[in-house]
Formats: structure tokens, C-alpha cells, sequence
């Protein structure tokens, strides 16, 4: 199944999916803009055209419940545009859905969230997929092509819950 994430850089983000069992096939870009064209990593930068940073991946053997509450893990539903050190409205974390299966999975992952951050408002939303802009080659596979790259997110922390879980992929 196609799953799209928005939560901060999508360097690290596609980094710490990467990890994760079961996911492959990761295209990193920009989600539920206000405008059709293509943009760039510049224009969205400017957080004017109401894009987010966001990760476009397939998942396959493992359950999106599980994925989702491991994507709630790594990423913050507790900040408002922000992940991190990362501000503004472009790296808003937004759980995206192509039809209401996943809707439903995904309003159940923010539930469970807010049992954990008991007290804590959640600025995570979920929101149907209406666009997803492939973001340049620069931008794919980032941290793979510069492993001492920025990235918000501890990737060995990402790494302990997935093995934990049981869901750490076999390539890393």
C-alpha cells in the first residue's frame, strides 16, 4: 500500500522509514499545497505555498498500525510547525490518507499518541492526500548520499524502538 507522512525534514524522515521493515520505494517531496504547479525546495522553503515536507513510500508486511505508531515516535504530535530544531509551516507533521481504511488507522495512531502525551495538546492532523510534488534527485535518499548530513531525528534511538518492535529492516 502507498502511505504519505509529513514530520519535519524529509531527510530524516526518510532516513528513519528507511529503517523500518517493510518499507521501500521512499520519494521525498511536498504534500497538500495550495497550488497545482511544481515547486521547489526554494518556493516551499519560503512556507508560502502551503506545502510540507513529506515522505511518499509503499509499505508492505508490516501493519500500518504499527508504522504509524512508530512514525509518532520518532516525530512529535505535540509541536506546531516544528520537528526538532525545524520551524515553520512546512514541517508540520500531517498523516495523509488515500482512502478510509487508512483514515481510520490513522485517527487511531493520533488517539493512541494522546494517550502517551496525556495533557499535551496534539497538532498532528490527519488529511487526505489532494497533492504530492516529488521533490528533486538532491533530495532523495539525502542521508544515504551524505551519512554526516543535517538530520533533526536520533536515527539510533529510531533504531532501538524497531528492534525492540521487531520491525528493524534487515538492510541496515
Amino acid at each position: 500500500m502507498k502511505i504519505t507522512l509529513a514530520g519535519g525534514c524529509f531527510w530524516g524522515l526518510e532516513a528513519a522509514l528507511n529503517l523500518c521493515k517493510g518499507v521501500s520505494s521512499t520519494s521525498t517531496g511536498f504534500a497538500n499545497g495550495n497550488t497545482e504547479a511544481m515547486v521547489t525546495y526554494e518556493q516551499v522553503y519560503t512556507d508560502k505555498t502551503g506545502f510540507a515536507e513529506a515522505v511518499d513510500f509503499k509499505l508492505e508486511g508490516t501493519s500500518l498500525s504499527d508504522l504509524l505508531d512508530y512514525f509518532l515516535f520518532f516525530t512529535d504530535p505535540t509541536t506546531l510547525n516544528a520537528q526538532g530544531p525545524d520551524k515553520g509551516t512546512r514541517y508540520r507533521t500531517i498523516l495523509l490518507y488515500r482512502d478510509q481504511e487508512q483514515r481510520g488507522e490513522m485517527e487511531a495512531a493520533l488517539a493512541r499518541a494522546a494517550e502517551r502525551y496525556a495533557g499535551k495538546p496534539i497538532y498532528a492532523k490527519v488529511e487526505p492526500l489532494r497533492s504530492f510534488v516529488k521533490a528533486s534527485e538532491y533530495h532523495q535518499r539525502y542521508l544515504d548520499r551524505n551519512p554526516g548530513g543535517y538530520c533533526h531525528l536520533n536515527l539510533a534511538a529510531c533504531k532501538t524502538y524497531l528492534e525492540r518492535k521487531g520491525l528493524l529492516a534487515k538492510k541496515n
